[in-house]
């Protein structure tokens, strides 16, 4: 019997050296590779892919078809920067801004989670937009979204729909390759595959992506349109913010105004003129909640202004 088992095992090598040994069947493959296990782990095992090891410069992230990677899916927000630029941080509670920025968003929440004959379409869809460039509306689409990411019971996204002049990203002291414009022109990709986590737990936000020379069509298409109502009802305790381009330089906001339940406008002080805030108002007059935001206002009598109360307690 010895004699007849080396022989068949010779014989077996030489057929392997000439090529002429038959492939084994995925069934005795299987059991080779996973006979140990039990049948449903067996199958899990077989079924999952094995994963790719990346190098250490891409930190296994996955391409995309056009052989780009993922971009990074979670970011640290220069709060030092946002601090020196008079921004809202995490650490100023007390401070003047603040407090000028819970006025903001006090009426804006209540609007957003409004029960019964309160209740508005999108309450939780805000844009938030000025007339013209240079009167601060991504300042005030920040600070508010920095202001409701310190809400306990909420989070907050910013999407940032300037596509021709993305700032957001910026502001907050990171770089981001997609976001808005790749996630609608792209059926590929899903809102998970752009949205950017920030080192703020309650707060993302979703860049406005790269150049399209199309971009001002895509944001006015039918994906566009599904894309926002479906960020607007997938979680009911997110607020949105959406950092619109300037009212008066695009044909966007308008667009996004048949879709929003609350809109910010921004308006800036000494500088906004009552014909360029009537235009405006005109064309986004499609939402029916729209707040006037005044902007860059000087402190008038003195010292002694909105939130300085907070001082007799530092």
């Amino acid at each position: 019997m010895l004699a007849a088992r080396r022989a068949r095992s010779a014989a077996k090598k030489a057929a392997t050296a000439e090529g002429r040994l038959p492939k084994r069947d995925e069934a005795s493959a299987d059991r080779a590779a996973h006979g140990n296990m039990p049948g449903p782990a067996r199958r899990r095992a077989v079924e999952r892919p094995q994963a790719t090891m990346g190098s250490a410069g891409d930190s296994g992230r996955r391409p995309y078809r056009d052989g780009s990677l993922r971009q990074t899916r979670q970011v640290g927000i220069d709060q030092d920067a946002m601090r020196a630029n008079g921004m809202l941080t995490l650490d100023a509670e007390r401070s003047v801004i603040a407090e000028e920025f819970r006025l903001v968003k006090r009426p804006l929440l209540l609007k957003a989670f409004a029960e019964g004959d309160e209740k508005i379409r999108h309450g939780n869809l805000i844009m938030v937009s000025s007339g013209r460039p240079g009167e601060g509306k991504t300042f005030c689409a920040v600070n508010l979204a920095m202001s409701i990411a310190l809400e306990r019971d909420l989070t907050v996204m910013l999407i940032d729909a300037d596509v021709a002049k993305p700032s957001v990203p910026s502001t907050l002291g990171f770089e981001a390759e997609l976001g808005l414009i790749d996630l609608i022109a792209d059926d590929g990709l899903d809102v998970s595959d752009v949205l950017v986590r920030t080192d703020i737990e309650n707060l993302t936000v979703l860049p406005a992506g790269r150049p399209h020379h199309l971009a001002t069509e895509l944001l006015a298409s039918e994906r566009m349109e599904q894309l926002i109502v479906e960020l607007a009802e997938r979680y009911p305790d997110r607020v949105i913010i959406i950092d619109s381009s300037p009212v008066l330089m695009s044909s966007v906001p308008g667009v996004l105004a048949l879709y929003v339940g609350q809109i910010v406008f921004v308006v800036q002080a000494e500088k906004s003129t009552q014909t360029s805030i009537d235009a405006g108002l005109g064309l986004i007059s499609a939402c029916e909640n729209i707040y006037l935001l005044l902007n860059k206002t000087r402190s008038i009598g003195g010292s002694e202004k909105f939130g300085a109360y907070y001082g007799y307690y530092r």
